[in-house]
């Protein structure tokens, strides 16, 4: 059987066409039904929303961080897609020892498109993947920044606030959208207070659809405490979901900074 190495460096051995594939990650679930695959992905999370019909037929196996691990068995795959950050170690070490998992890595749009083409490659699609590796970078180029970065802050939970360090492909998103990340020195997801917001001059704050769905009162009960911050709700897979959706991010950066005015 033809060998991979994954973003982890670890190698496994896959069958050379794929029959039974779990994903265990929203984005590469998404990422197979744009590579052409149907019917031999088996199992997918209850957070796989995208494709829709994907999301009402398919086989669940629990949630990202909590799989269900004798499905996962009785479905018998002969590949596991799964992920460093949104799956737990745990779990998936478990799964290994049966089973082939490969495991993506992904800070960042290189780590991205990497990705893409390695998964591509081990479900024997290369062809497809290198067609959506080349519009997503097309797209990117295309993105040209103007003007100043206005600082921002991104966040992602409520109770305690949380938001994204500089070594997080959400944090590498918001440079491409023309935002300069106050918290780039900071590691994966730090808490933020509302004092430390105000101590700061935060310009921006950017309240993320997921994995808080934040909505319009969110906005009117932080609005108060920061009176000097505008702050906007945005789509939260454009800036995190790091397959296929890659492709439309762009569009949706512009449009966000037709909105905002980043050269203030």
């Amino acid at each position: 059987m033809p060998v991979f190495v994954d973003q982890l460096n670890r190698s496994i051995s896959v069958t050379t066409e794929p029959k039974r594939i779990i994903s265990l990650v929203p984005s590469q679930t998404e990422l197979l039904f744009h590579l052409g695959l149907d019917k031999e992905v088996i199992g997918i999370t209850k957070f796989c929303i995208h494709p829709e019909d994907w999301f009402r037929t398919k086989e669940r196996i629990g949630g990202t961080k909590q799989l269900n691990i004798d499905k996962i068995k009785s479905l018998k795959p002969d590949l596991i897609i799964a992920n460093k950050e949104e799956n737990v170690q745990v779990q998936i070490e478990l799964l290994a020892n049966e089973f082939p998992v490969w495991i993506s890595d992904v800070n960042n749009l290189g780590d991205a498109l990497t990705m893409i083409e390695s998964v591509g490659e081990m479900v024997n699609k290369s062809e497809q993947a290198q067609k959506i590796k080349n519009e997503i970078q097309h797209h990117f180029h295309e993105l040209k920044m103007s003007g100043s970065k206005p600082k921002a802050c991104y966040l992602i939970w409520r109770e305690p606030y949380m938001t994204v360090g500089g070594d997080t492909f959400i944090s590498n998103m918001l440079e491409y959208a023309g935002f300069e990340n106050m918290f780039s020195n900071k590691e994966r997801y730090p808490e933020v207070t509302i004092d430390e917001l105000k101590s700061i001059d935060c310009e921006w704050l950017l309240l993320s659809s997921e994995p808080f769905p934040f909505v319009q009162k969110h906005i009117e009960e932080l609005q108060p405490l920061l009176p000097n911050t505008k702050i906007v709700l945005v789509d939260g897979e454009y800036f995190s979901w790091y397959g296929s959706r890659l492709i439309n991010a762009p569009d949706y950066f512009m449009q966000l900074r037709q909105q905002i005015p980043l050269n203030v």
